[in-house]
This record gives structure tokens, C-alpha cells and sequence, in this order.
């Protein structure tokens, strides 16, 4: 600092206000002093400011899988409302599991993120309690935290698979196959529910040779696609647990003998250029990283609110393959 003072031909103070972004400094100071730190190529040293501040303007994403292209639009609003704060982000996978994601969100807050926010692997996040008693502001998103109170912010999983699955009944379709992710996996756990909501609303039975929950690996979703679509009396129609599941019965069904009617819960990417169109219950993944971050900021800074569950709704899009007839 004495340096760039000596330089521009200013008081310390000076400099201190413009490196902070301080008042009271004219414009044409104000470039002098920017000058001079160019000039010498000085960089701000965070690590001090850090130590004097006790605050780092970071913030930590534990996500499932970054490839995943549900978490794009998830990250990047994450990511805008952050900068927007003037706050870096941070992020990293769990891969869905619940030790790699401990370990990474106990990671960031060894380095001292001000904030987490949180899609959780795991069932039991009483690990990050301390954490969140030193301050550590943290949000989870998707699925709520397990075994503490926290804030979440998650689409209508529920509403959104019982809409689904009335629109495939509403069509025709008696007999409805659901294929999704593991059963200890909230969202899973919410849409198989608002798929047997449907179902026995409209006072159909579910054979549970219909219901397939597990890994969304293609050998296994295509396996269980294909008892399902076996037999003297197969399903109709499939509704899918997530995008991933949906674009391997894309693939599966793209190769049946007969017409079978699908619906999948997400949307992705080119769906509505296939033939016919794949009908999805939508939901707003961007939303779901904007409602989470403002939600972060605002314990960021020092707003005092309970623990809340905050519901996004999901949209229906019918774009044709679930609009197909029974055919059996």
C-alpha cells in the first residue's frame, strides 16, 4: 500500500478506500491509485482480508453428479445470484455418495466458505451442525436434510408424478409401469407416491411387477423396461422417475413391437425434437439455484427466519408420447 500511495501521490487511506470500494474518493484519484496497482502489479491478498473480515465472500454447491444436465441451469443461477453478492462459488460431486459428499462439505468449510448449499447423498446431516452453530449458513436443495432442521428448496416432486400419471390414465392407460431411482432417494421415494396417488384415484390396481426403483443405469432400466413390457398382459405406458431413466426407455421403446406411451418426470435436452415429442413434468431447475441462493444470503446476512420447506410446482409439457392410445 505504501507503494501504490508513494506512486499516486496519495495518503494510505486513499488506497485503502479504493481497494474497498470505499466512498469519498474523487474519480480522477480513483484512477491514479488503479494505475499505480497495475503499474506495480499488485493483487488484493484475500487470505488478510480473510483474517481481518472473518468473512471470505465464498460460498460451497455439493452436488450429485455436475454432468448430470439437470444441474446446469441449477449451478449456473447458483453461480449469478452469488456474483451478484459479489461472492466466488465453489463446487463440487458427491456422485450420490453420502461419505464423498461429507467429506466434500466438511472440505469447504475447512477452507472456510461462508455459506453451503447442499444436494444431499446422504440421510443424516447431523455432522453439520457445528458447522452451521460457527456460522456456517447452509441451504438444501432437491431433497431435505436428514436428521437436522434446515432450510430446502424442492420442486413438487409428489404433485408432479401424480399429474403425470392422471394424464396417461386420462388417455386410456390401465396399465402403468413406474421406473425410477433408488428407493432411498427422496425425490424416488415422492414421485412412486404420486404415482400410486394417481393410480388409485382413479381406482386403478398396481400389480407391483409395475414398479421398478434402483439404479438408473441403462442395463437395469432397460431390464426392468422389459419385464414390464413382457407377458400376456404388459403395461401400456411408462412414467419415469428422472431424466436419465426417460432417455434409456427412450432408446428402449424406440425399438418395441408396438406403440407404448410414455411420460418422464424432467426435461432434457432435444426432447421435443424426437418423434413423437416426449412428454415431461417440467420443473425449473434454474428456480430451484435462485429461491436456494437468496435464501443462503439472506441468513448470510443476519436475517433471523425458522427453517423453512419452500415448494416449487412442476409444469406438465405434452409434446405427443404421452398422448399415445393403449394399443393392448
Amino acid at each position: 500500500m505504501k507503494d501504490v500511495a508513494s506512486r499516486a501521490g496519495v495518503g494510505l487511506k486513499t488506497v485503502s478506500r479504493v481497494v474497498n470500494g470505499e466512498p469519498g474518493v474523487t474519480p480522477d484519484t480513483e484512477r491514479r491509485v488503479q494505475e499505480a496497482i497495475e503499474a506495480l502489479g499488485f493483487r488484493r491478498n484475500d487470505s488478510a482480508r480473510v483474517l481481518r473480515k472473518g468473512r471470505t465472500a465464498t460460498i460451497g454447491l455439493v452436488l450429485e453428479d455436475l454432468a448430470d444436465p439437470f444441474y446446469g441451469p441449477l449451478n449456473r443461477a447458483v453461480e449469478e445470484v452469488a456474483r451478484a453478492h459479489g461472492a466466488l462459488l465453489i463446487n463440487g460431486s458427491s456422485a450420490e455418495d453420502p461419505d464423498r459428499e461429507r467429506e466434500l462439505a466438511l472440505a469447504l468449510c475447512a477452507r472456510r466458505v461462508d455459506g453451503l448449499i447442499v444436494i444431499p447423498a446422504g440421510e443424516d446431516h447431523r455432522y453439520l451442525e457445528p458447522e452451521m452453530r460457527a456460522g456456517v449458513a447452509t441451504v438444501f436443495v432437491d431433497r431435505p436434510a436428514g436428521r437436522i432442521d434446515a432450510d430446502v428448496v424442492l420442486s413438487d416432486s409428489f404433485g408432479g408424478a401424480r399429474e403425470g400419471v392422471a394424464h396417461l390414465i386420462a388417455h386410456g392407460h390401465r396399465r402403468i409401469g413406474f421406473i425410477g431411482d433408488h428407493p432411498r432417494i427422496h425425490t424416488a421415494t415422492e414421485r412412486l407416491r404420486g404415482y400410486r396417488a394417481a393410480m388409485d384415484a382413479a381406482g386403478l390396481p398396481v400389480d407391483e411387477g409395475w414398479v421398478s426403483l434402483g439404479s438408473t443405469a441403462a442395463e437395469r432400466v432397460s431390464a426392468a423396461a422389459g419385464a414390464m413390457l413382457a407377458g400376456p398382459e404388459p403395461v401400456t405406458a411408462l412414467f419415469a422417475g428422472n431424466n436419465r431413466v426417460t432417455v434409456t426407455l427412450v432408446r428402449v421403446l424406440a425399438g418395441a413391437s408396438r406403440p407404448v406411451a410414455l411420460v418422464g418426470f424432467d426435461d432434457f435436452e432435444l426432447a421435443d425434437l424426437l418423434r413423437p415429442g416426449v412428454t415431461v413434468v417440467a420443473q425449473d431447475a434454474a428456480a430451484l439455484g435462485r429461491v436456494a441462493t437468496d435464501r443462503l444470503f439472506l441468513r448470510l446476512e443476519g436475517v433471523q427466519l425458522p427453517p423453512e420447506r419452500i415448494e416449487l410446482p412442476t409444469r406438465l409439457v405434452p409434446r405427443g408420447s404421452g398422448e399415445l392410445p393403449p394399443t393392448a
